[in-house]
């Protein structure tokens, strides 16, 4: 009988400790080191221009409460959002999307926010608790490096003479709610080394695309981080996100427009998620009116070789000035329409305003 007793104490910790190298393996799929000063080339030139740490804008406070925006003052219900509990921090999900959501002030979580990036290996480009944004600068996911003989034996001490050829970026987006707490988004930026010459002597980074998984892997940490447990965090990050189809731009009532099959709340919510992905700077945002002023510094403004999106934007008659533009969302049959709007609320059917378009389509699933 003892035998058996410590055999079956034996298996028991056997178990324990493969769940522990297994937690250990999963922990050590991520392992972030800035690369701000090594790579600081990655934003030449900032196309779309980072907040002022000045900024006046604040949180919406009293948005949840206005008329024009249906649907705000009440927790999101419909069959197509899943919930997961832990004390006062929950995780929504609506499609591909997932966010969590805390019952505390804002004020409350900025703190925690900030010590969990520069906890997870990130240093912060913006720190914007008045407008809700937080952002890391590129990092490269050493983690992503193959371990193999050399590198486990010399190669730790020449750690700088290895690199994966990839970088990320993380924008946290901080909106408060019907009910006190916060929402809150994390979205995904990469970037590729790629060789600009066929005899591979120089390269130049290009944009990737977003890694949802990696959205949900640091939503799970940051559960973790603001107090539900490991194995709770797990289970509301578990399940496969529903795919969605691609959207296209399309001519609706003679405007380039974007039709999501949701309501002004989930439509709001996925395109700010979309914004962030792909890099607007949104200098301020009204959810009572459905709109996103985001800005954009036309190619021309910098010494600096133009980036992906001067690029993509670039235009002729493109002048110095910072141009500004609205990202307006319209309710429409239960359905919701996106559109663009130059600075002053005129539509806007420019190409720029198309570009616009397809780059926020990319995202919005």
């Amino acid at each position: 009988m003892k035998r058996s007793v410590s055999t079956h104490a034996m298996t028991a910790v056997a178990i324990a400790a493969l769940l522990s190298g297994c937690a250990a393996l999963e922990e050590e799929k991520i392992n972030y080191k800035s690369a701000a000063k090594a790579t600081g080339s990655l934003d030449v030139p900032p196309d779309l221009t980072q907040l002022r740490k000045d900024s006046r804008y604040a949180l919406e406070s009293n948005s949840a409460t206005a008329s024009g925006f249906a649907g705000a003052a009440k927790k999101v219900t419909d069959a197509g959002t899943a919930a997961n509990t832990m004390g006062d921090v929950r995780m929504e999900r609506s499609g591909a999307q997932r966010w969590l959501v805390v019952s505390r002030p804002a004020d409350k979580v900025w703190e925690p926010l900030r010590e969990f990036w520069t906890a997870n290996g990130f240093n912060l480009s913006m720190d914007s608790p008045d407008v809700g944004i937080m952002e890391t600068d590129w990092a490269e996911n050493r983690a992503k490096i193959p371990q193999d003989l050399i590198r486990r034996t010399i190669g730790r001490v020449l750690d700088s003479l290895y690199s994966t050829g990839e970088r990320d970026k993380f924008r946290t987006r901080v909106e408060r709610n019907a009910q006190g707490g916060v929402d809150i988004h994390v979205a995904h930026r990469g970037m590729v080394e790629s060789f600009t010459s066929n005899d591979k002597t120089s390269t130049t980074w290009q944009p990737r695309a977003s890694d949802p998984e990696l959205e949900i892997e640091f939503l799970r940490r940051l559960m973790v981080k603001l107090g539900a447990s490991p194995e709770q965090a797990k289970v509301a990050t578990a399940g496969t996100a529903s795919v969605v189809p691609a959207l296209a731009v399309a001519v609706i009532d003679g405007r380039p427009s974007l039709k999501l099959s949701d309501d002004l709340e989930r439509a709001w919510r996925k395109t700010g998620v979309a914004l962030d992905r792909t890099g607007f700077t949104v200098e301020d945002r009204d959810r009572t009116k459905g709109v996103y002023f985001v800005r954009y510094v036309p190619p021309g403004t910098s010494a600096e070789e133009p980036g992906f999106f001067a690029k993509l934007f670039s235009s002729k008659t493109a002048g110095p000035e910072l141009t500004r533009y609205r990202v307006n969302l319209e309710a429409q049959d239960g359905a919701t329409l996106v559109r663009v709007q130059s600075s002053d609320g005129k539509p806007d059917n420019s190409e720029n305003a198309q570009k616009i378009l397809k780059l926020l389509a990319a995202e919005l699933r």
